[in-house]
């Protein structure tokens, strides 16, 4: 059985750094979009939750609505009381029962006059309501508006760069399967550890790209030879030197433009 030929540190070098340009392909592309998911979102929300309010107050006009028509209906049936009383005091027979009927239209007078004053209460609660809807419109037609403007800003980066980006990611991938575990782990944690997403840096003018602290000559001999995995002692990134990061630039650029 033929031995698997052995992966060299020149190699693993080459396609950690290969992995890092298409990673930073893909940070790039989302930093196109930057924050307008997140604000498309926050404005899907706010137009949500306006839609919502605009529901409940014109809800709220409804039932203020139905409480004229009831206090309309009681004034009714007050004054139908009183008719009725009326008739029934032009056959009283004496002085108690006068005064008893008396009292129950003064009653239902009251109870129309009390009613009518709720219709008044009521009636000045539907015009600020409906100020409030008339306000709330605008405002939901306005973050609507904006909304709409933000989305097909959001949907034409989308369509230039969705596809591109979801190859990169497969690419991506696909490259982290031909390094070893531990070192895609090593990639990962120091990516996550970095502001910038550069876990793979070049050496550029004696110093760690990304972090521009100087590099010993000695150590960039090291670097140079590609014989073992140096790491950058301050900021912890795996460093290339400068040559090889040309010639991977120079292949990456060419798959890029292929995507």
């Amino acid at each position: 059985m033929a031995k698997s030929k052995e992966v060299t540190v020149e190699e693993r070098l080459r396609s950690l750094y290969d992995l890092q340009l298409i990673d930073s392909r893909i940070d790039e592309i989302r930093n196109v979009r930057g924050e307008l998911p997140l604000e498309v979102s926050d404005l899907e929300d706010e137009v949500a939750g306006l839609n919502a309010r605009l529901e409940k107050l014109v809800a709220s006009l409804e039932s203020v609505d139905n409480e004229i028509n009831a206090k309309k209906n009681s004034i009714e049936e007050s004054k139908a009381l009183i008719k009725k009383y009326s008739e029934q005091q032009k056959n009283v027979r004496n002085n108690r029962e006068y005064n008893s009927i008396t009292k129950e239209i003064e009653y239902q007078e009251l109870e129309i006059e009390l009613a009518e004053k709720h219709i008044r209460e009521f009636r000045a609660q539907i015009e600020q309501k409906k100020e409030v809807v008339e306000k709330t419109k605008q405002h939901a037609k306005e973050r609507e508006t904006h909304l709409k403007h933000k989305k097909s800003e959001l949907d034409a980066i989308l369509s230039e760069t969705e596809k591109e980006e979801e190859a990169l990611i497969k690419k991506s991938e696909d490259y982290k399967k031909k390094i070893e575990e531990r070192l895609v782990k090593a990639y990962n944690r120091i990516r996550n550890n970095v502001k910038n997403g550069l876990a793979v840096v070049p050496i550029e003018r004696g110093a760690s790209g990304g972090s521009y602290f100087t590099i010993p000559p000695q150590v960039q001999m090291e670097i140079g030879a590609r014989k073992k995995i140096i790491t950058d002692e301050h900021s912890g990134r795996i460093l290339v030197d400068e040559l090889l990061a040309m010639e991977q630039k120079e292949k990456m650029e060419k798959m890029f433009k292929k995507l």
